[in-house]
């Protein structure tokens, strides 16, 4: 992250990755997709074990995001960060209709503060579904 306005301490810099990822999700739970893309850097990764996929690249992340069915609402229920500004973790309680789960998520940073990577873990390991194919690999 560049800039030292504010100071440049521990508690800063968690501060600061503590905003980005409330951003990214307040951008994603009101399908704000200018917002959201401007968290993340042009080369994110955004990565799903369960399902083996991977996407790479803004353009193509945003697209799948504002291509997932239904309107998730996501709560932030706890983030940790590093005292580097490089890396956070957040536990979310994720409702789609009337279905809850919690889910993991891990975030990495680039030296702009802007989202390069980020791991969901959902509870369940599953195949993803048809028609994304285009804008994913499987590993």
């Amino acid at each position: 992250m560049t800039g030292t306005s504010g100071g440049t301490g521990v508690a800063w810099w968690a501060a600061q990755v503590r905003v980005a990822v409330e951003a990214y999700w307040a951008a994603a739970g009101a399908r704000d997709w200018s917002a959201f893309a401007a968290t993340l850097a042009d080369d994110v990764v955004y990565e799903l074990p369960q399902s083996r996929e991977r996407v790479l690249g803004k353009e193509r992340y945003v697209r799948f995001s504002r291509e997932c069915p239904g309107a998730q609402q996501v709560r932030i229920e706890r983030i940790v960060t590093d005292g580097e500004g490089r890396q956070a973790a957040a536990r979310t309680l994720v409702t789609l209709g009337s279905e809850e789960a919690h889910a993991i998520h891990f975030f990495t940073f680039d030296e702009d503060g802007r989202i390069d990577g980020v791991t969901d873990f959902w509870p369940e390991s599953s195949e993803p579904p048809a028609g994304r194919e285009h804008l994913v690999e499987r590993y």
